[in-house]
């Protein structure tokens, strides 16, 4: 296999035109290197960020009907900047097959969070290309499941840890503590179990799609004991 091939199986999708996706990985600095003109990853990143931005929002408005603009904005601001693309892109071992210039390879480009960032969106630009917008949007389903799970139970609105751990401050300076119970399932369809503890008190429990999310869901149950 080789190694575009097993980037491919990291990322679950296969390329019908394999040149999209070394377009993708193609960084600009590599054109002051070659002999003549070079196509670069730059167009494809624009056509990215498009995608992204709509994958999101449209998850974010069906997901969250209740929801008004302002939280959703800074849910999907949230979720869609440098800092978040550059640690999906960790997370796919990316920048490990991105083609660089020299210079930009000995100044540690390939763990930069802008290079990383801009080849992420390349990348989704590819696959939309490739496949569609269906496929570019299941690769950011993907991608960002956990963090979607952890809005589910923790949108930009409240904050129930926070509510909790001001709440319990107010009683005691002991630390709260979040222990996992359980993790249940497949690898891509897990369910956690957490409870959150105080004191050496159990306080509350809660289930979610990521241990976030279970978290925040312990922490909304521990408040509802408390004020309810």
């Amino acid at each position: 296999m080789s190694d575009l091939d097993a980037f491919q199986a990291r990322i679950g999708y296969t390329f019908r035109d394999s040149s999209l996706l070394r377009l993708a990985l193609t960084h600009p600095s590599v054109v002051a290197e070659s002999n003549g003109p070079r196509e670069h990853n730059q167009r494809l990143e624009f056509l990215g960020d498009a995608v992204l931005q709509l994958s999101m929002s449209a998850t974010l408005y069906t997901g969250h009907p209740v929801s008004d603009e302002g939280v959703l904005t800074k849910a999907r601001a949230r979720l869609v900047n440098e800092t978040a693309l550059a640690e999906r892109a960790r997370a796919l071992d990316l920048g490990v097959h991105l083609v660089l210039s020299r210079g930009e390879v000995a100044n540690g480009g390939r763990d930069r969070p802008s290079i990383l960032a801009d080849a992420f969106e390349a990348l989704l630009g590819a696959i939309y290309l490739d496949g569609g917008f269906e496929a570019a949007r299941a690769f950011v389903l993907r991608e960002f499941a956990e963090w979607l799970a952890d809005f589910e139970g923790d949108s930009a609105a409240d904050n129930p840890k926070g509510e909790l751990q001001e709440l319990l401050q107010a009683r005691s300076t002991e630390p709260t503590e979040y222990r996992l119970l359980h993790a249940d399932g497949p690898d891509h369809d897990r369910v956690f179990e957490c409870a959150v503890w105080h004191a050496g008190v159990e306080l509350g429990r809660g289930t979610g799609r990521s241990k976030k999310a279970a978290e925040t869901a312990a922490a909304r149950a521990a408040l509802a004991k408390a004020l309810g």
